[in-house]
């Protein structure tokens, strides 16, 4: 999905802010993925209940990835396309609670994602994100 893809690259360089939503003022990891929805849709940012940076880890909830099954498309986590929501664990036996979106395909493959002490950033889809990858999902409608 090029049009996201393309937004959410104007995202990159906006500051990590817990929570925060906000091209260039801030955001996390789910503020950027919000953020970029709203911009694609022409809709009003979501509201979402506030949470912790360890949220559901001590119950071991996957409300992540809950939620997105919700709202997306599940689908094969080997077959990229750009635009695709990528949903991560970052430690075994911890809970998925990071995400980021697909920006290139095929062997230079890259998502963009918000991450703590670097922002929005487009990274390589190298092999240690790839080995943390539990999830895939398209969305439903195509803005």
């Amino acid at each position: 999905m090029t049009d996201i893809v393309a937004i959410a690259r104007t995202w990159i360089g906006t500051p990590y802010v817990h929570q925060g939503a906000r091209r260039g003022a801030g955001c996390d990891c789910l503020g950027l993925l919000r953020g970029v929805w709203a911009e694609a849709s022409a809709s009003p940012l979501q509201p979402v209940p506030p949470y912790t940076s360890d949220w559901s880890e001590p119950q071991g909830d996957e409300v992540l990835w809950q939620a997105l099954a919700h709202q997306l498309i599940a689908k094969p986590r080997d077959a990229p396309q750009q635009g695709d929501v990528l949903l991560f664990r970052m430690r075994q036996g911890g809970v998925a609670k990071h995400v980021g979106l697909q920006a290139n395909t095929g062997p230079h493959a890259t998502f963009i994602h918000a991450y703590q002490g670097h922002g929005v950033r487009e990274s390589t889809f190298s092999s240690p994100w790839k080995r943390r990858l539990v999830a895939r999902f398209s969305t439903p409608e195509r803005p």
